[in-house]
């Protein structure tokens, strides 16, 4: 099969690698579509670690199951389905209290991080399990199919917050993951969903997708425009959503007192805390990783359309021109969002 290969950072190859075989309990997939995650980008230049090469990338992805194992009862060849980046055992203390992301097995496909190498879905094919895998209704599209997984990392997070009814809620961070969460407090009910962000043009996205009020980081006025929204308390929930020093202190010294902070964004390993602030206003800081048992209600959500994601695909291409994108990506050109690659 042909597959898209990092060779060494920042160099990506179109190769052969064999057909991959499927065992008892999995399932061989011929990938239709498979989104360029921002944890891919930063992989692609070595930065986190956990792309070491040789490695095959892409975990966010929907196909055709082409091939099954002798004990998969659920699916047959044929059906169109999702499939969850994360491996989990569903046999570990934390996989039977449904915290699968969290699994003491746990691996992540199209990561290679020294523990472990699981290749991913830049590729004609690749082997997911049976138990980690959903079937696609026939109205939704593999190209929607594919931001499954990136839905079901902001209804997560906000799972993780469980806002109140006409709560308020602040997303520090507007980039593909930020918007869904937008999204998905819209859903939930809160009455005002403040988007902050350095791009005017993620901003409008915000606005777009359900957010009552949207300013740039970099505002001088940013607090003073929170505190009036707010009746001078502070959102009563806020989501950090790009992990840096600057985002952090402006998602946690904006809550209100009592408030909740979800922390999803993991791009520094270490930033500056608030200790004080936290203590005197007894703050909650929750960390948010993958997801768990949203992916049944991501699917849903895409197919019946109350979450849209058209205005987030910058470009569908041929996997061949992976090594373009992953280099227009890096280089942060233009305003572009999510990038879908097609075997």
């Amino acid at each position: 099969m042909k597959a898209l290969i990092l060779t060494e950072y920042k160099h990506l190859e179109m190769t052969e690698m064999p057909l991959p075989e499927c065992g008892p309990e999995e399932l061989r997939v011929r990938v239709q579509s498979c989104g360029i995650c921002g944890s891919d980008v930063h992989g692609y230049d070595g930065s986190t670690g956990r792309r070491i090469p040789p490695i095959v990338m892409g975990h966010e992805a929907a196909g055709i199951v082409e091939a099954i194992g002798q004990k998969v009862t659920r699916f047959r060849p044929g059906d169109r389905i999702t499939f969850d980046s994360t491996i989990y055992c569903g046999r570990c203390e934390y996989c039977r209290l449904g915290q699968v992301n969290l699994c003491d097995h746990r691996r992540v496909l199209g990561v290679s991080c020294g523990d472990y190498r699981q290749h991913g879905a830049f590729a004609e094919y690749v082997v997911v399990p049976e138990l980690t895998s959903y079937r696609l209704p026939d109205e939704l599209s593999f190209e929607h199919a594919a931001m499954v997984e990136a839905v079901s990392i902001a209804f997560h997070a906000v799972n993780r917050a469980r806002p109140r009814l006409g709560e308020i809620a602040l997303v520090v961070g507007t980039g593909m993951i930020g918007l869904l969460v937008i999204q998905a407090l819209r859903l939930s009910g809160c009455k005002r969903i403040i988007a902050v962000d350095l791009s005017d043009h993620r901003l409008k996205l915000a606005i777009h997708g359900g957010a009552t009020h949207a300013f740039r980081a970099d505002s001088p006025g940013l607090t003073a425009e929170i505190q009036a929204l707010t009746e001078k308390r502070g959102a009563d929930l806020a989501f950090e959503v790009v992990g840096a020093p600057v985002p952090f202190q402006t998602s946690v010294l904006n809550l209100r007192k009592g408030g909740r902070v979800v922390l999803v964004g993991n791009l520094a390993a270490q930033v500056t805390f608030p200790l004080q602030a936290a203590v005197t206003r007894e703050l909650a800081l929750l960390g948010s990783c993958a997801s768990t048992t949203e992916y049944p209600a991501c699917i849903d959500a895409l197919a019946s359309g109350r979450i849209t994601v058209a205005s987030l695909i910058s470009a569908s291409a041929p996997l061949e021109e992976g090594p373009i994108w992953f280099d227009r990506l890096y280089r942060q050109e233009g305003d572009l969002m999510k990038v879908l690659l097609k075997p």
